[in-house]
C-alpha cells in the first residue's frame, strides 16, 4: 500500500514516474470533454472519499474531476457529518470503516498530525490534500505546469517570494531536493522556513539560497512563485504579517528582474493587490489557470500510482 502524504517520502524516480504518467494521459485527452473518462478507465468500479476540514475550491473539484477521468467515482465527506473521532467514535474506527467502503482517502486538513494518525489506522492509501506542514499535490502539478512551458525542470533556478514558512514552501523545498533544481526563498526573517525542514534540506543537499532581498531571490530565475500572505486557518495578527511582507509582493518590476521567459505561478485562491498585481497574475508571463487545471492531471497520476 503506498500512501502520498510527503513528497520527501518518496524516490526521485517515483516522483519522476508520477510527473510522466501525468503528461502522457494528458496528452492523451485531447479532444475529450472534461468529465469524459480516459479510454482505459484505470479506477472503474472503485471510489475515492475525500474529507475536507478547510474550506475548498481546486482541491474539491480537481479530485471529483481527476477520479471521473480515471474511470470511477467520489464521496464527499464533511467532518461535521460524520463520525470523524468524534462522539462515540474513535478515528481509528472511522478508518477501519472506510477501509471497507473505499479504495482511497483524500484529507485536506488543518492538522498534519491528523494526516499521519489517520493513514495508521487505514487499510487503504490516503493522500494529502492538504496540511499545515505540506501541500504535495499542488507542488506536484506546479513541476507538471512548469515542464510544460520550459522544459525539465532539473538544474533550473525556482524563486519563492513572501511567505517562506508555509506548506507550499515546505513542500517545494522537498520537490528541490527530489528533481534536484535550485531554489531561492526570498522571504523577511520572521518568515523563514522552520527548523525541521532546514534540517531535513541539509541532510539531503538541498541547492537553497534564502535572502532577505526579494530582488536576489528573483535575478536569474525560471520561475516565480507566491502565495497568499494570509492562509486560512492563520493565527496571526494579519495586518501586521502584510505590513511585513509589503516589499515581498511581486510586481512587473520583480519580474523584470528574473529571466526574460520566466514563468510566473501562483496556487490560489489570490490577494489581489497584495502579494501579487493584477499585471503579473493576468499577464503573459502568468501560468496560473494552466496550474489550476494540473491540479486534475497530476492527482490522475498520484491516485493511479497510489494504487497500482
Amino acid at each position: 500500500m503506498k500512501n502520498f502524504i510527503n513528497i520527501s517520502d518518496h524516490s526521485s524516480n517515483d516522483l519522476r514516474a508520477i510527473i510522466d504518467e501525468a503528461k502522457s494521459r494528458k496528452l492523451k485527452r485531447k479532444g475529450f470533454n472534461k468529465s469524459a473518462p480516459d479510454e482505459d478507465k484505470p479506477f472503474d468500479g472503485k471510489s475515492l472519499a475525500m474529507i475536507f476540514e478547510k474550506p475548498s475550491t481546486r482541491t474539491r473539484m480537481s479530485f471529483d474531476i481527476a477520479v471521473k477521468q480515471l474511470g470511477g467515482s467520489s464521496i464527499t465527506l464533511n467532518p461535521d457529518g460524520i463520525h470523524y473521532g468524534k462522539g462515540d467514535e474513535s478515528l481509528k474506527d472511522t478508518a477501519k470503516v472506510l477501509t471497507e467502503y473505499v479504495d482511497i482517502v483524500m484529507l485536506r486538513t488543518s492538522s498534519h498530525k491528523n494526516l499521519e494518525e489517520f493513514g495508521q489506522y487505514l487499510e487503504i492509501p490516503i493522500i494529502n490534500g492538504l496540511s499545515d506542514f505540506g501541500h504535495p499535490c499542488q507542488i506536484m502539478s506546479d513541476i507538471l505546469t512548469y515542464e510544460e512551458s520550459n522544459g525539465p525542470i532539473t538544474g533550473k533556478t525556482i524563486s519563492w517570494i513572501g511567505d517562506g514558512n508555509n506548506n507550499m514552501s515546505n513542500s517545494l523545498i522537498e520537490a528541490a531536493a527530489k528533481f534536484d533544481f535550485n531554489l531561492k526563498i526570498g522571504c523577511p526573517k520572521k518568515y523563514e522556513p522552520g527548523k525541521k525542514i532546514l534540517s531535513w534540506a541539509k541532510k539531503n543537499k538541498v541547492n537553497l539560497t534564502i535572502t532577505k532581498k526579494p530582488e536576489d531571490a528573483v535575478k536569474d530565475s525560471d520561475c516565480v512563485m507566491t502565495d497568499k500572505w494570509v492562509s486560512m486557518n492563520d493565527k496571526v495578527n494579519k495586518k501586521a504579517k502584510k505590513k511585513t511582507l509589503k516589499p515581498y509582493q511581486v510586481n512587473k518590476k520583480l519580474m523584470k528582474i528574473a529571466k526574460s521567459d520566466a514563468i510566473f505561478m501562483h496556487c490560489l485562491p489570490v490577494g489581489r493587490g497584495e502579494e501579487v498585481t493584477d499585471e503579473v497574475i493576468d499577464g503573459k508571463q502568468s501560468v496560473v489557470w494552466r496550474q489550476a487545471l494540473n491540479r486534475v492531471h497530476a492527482q490522475k497520476s498520484i491516485i493511479k500510482w497510489c494504487l497500482d
